[in-house]
């Protein structure tokens, strides 16, 4: 089994679990966890109405995640104009959020996360560089301390 067959029986498995499923063949079945959210979220629409959710991401791949895991749901996630690429909206049902989309939208960005941190390392320390040791920490000079660099150097920031 590969690194990315056991990710994908992982993410199945929290999916599973935010679905309340009772057996060990339940938490198995994917398609049975997903129409039983899917079932709960209509439930929910009837008694919650949906209201406007922000969702401000930090990068690309917690987006991705969210966008899937809405639609996923038959949600509609959408953005308004000028407003930042991270940015995810949705009209959502309070309760839902709350208990289910965004607990099991964690629970799958820190899995995810932690798989590509790994992929990341083992590619870099493959193609690149061994030593992916953190960078060696340094008492601040005066010069840094005052908000300048002091030393006509440049900073960078990746947007």
């Amino acid at each position: 089994m590969t690194e990315e067959q056991r990710l994908i029986e992982k993410l199945q498995r929290i999916e599973a679990l935010f679905s309340g499923a009772a057996t060990p063949g339940e938490r198995d079945a994917a398609a049975q966890a997903r129409e039983r959210i899917r079932a709960r979220l209509r439930e929910l629409q009837q008694t919650d109405p949906p209201i406007e959710f922000t969702f401000t991401l930090r990068d690309q791949w917690s987006r991705k995640l969210l966008i899937a895991l809405m639609r996923r749901y038959n949600l509609q996630p959408y953005r308004y104009p000028r407003q930042r690429y991270t940015t995810v909206m949705a009209r959502v049902p309070k309760q839902f959020v709350d208990e289910t989309l965004w607990p099991e939208f964690q629970e799958l960005n820190k899995t995810l996360a932690s798989f590509l941190g790994e992929v990341t390392d083992r590619v870099i320390a493959h193609s690149i560089e061994a030593d992916n040791s953190e960078v060696e920490i340094r008492p601040q000079t005066a010069a840094l301390t005052s908000g300048g660099r002091g030393d006509g150097g440049r900073e960078f920031e990746l947007d």
